[in-house]
């Protein structure tokens, strides 16, 4: 299990609108308009990642990926409901051919 911070993921969100866009062919001052976000603050998520959740909402509307965001925190997996404490402390299976 790799742990991002952070950080790396709203660089990383940030990285993939602006791919999106970019394969759309859509200029920042276009979906500035359609997102009815401003230039300045889109620009800003771009280089940064930093945007209001409304925003980010409506960027992804203008993309055409807020279905995407249906699967945040959806579950479902077997570590849902599980603390890092109790995954940190979960021994770790042995492997074949490996001595302890």
């Amino acid at each position: 299990m790799t742990l991002k911070t952070p950080d790396d993921m709203r660089r990383e969100i940030a990285e993939r609108f602006k791919g999106r866009r970019l394969s759309q062919s859509v200029t920042q001052r276009e979906l500035a308009v359609r997102s009815g976000m401003s230039l300045g603050s889109l620009k800003r998520f771009e280089a940064t990642g930093l945007v209001a959740l409304d925003s980010l909402l409506r960027l992804a509307l203008a993309l055409h990926c807020l279905e995407d965001f249906d699967r945040v925190c959806a579950g479902s997996s077997e570590l849902e409901g599980r603390t890092l404490d109790e995954l940190l402390k979960t021994p770790r299976k042995r492997r074949r051919g490996r001595a302890k």
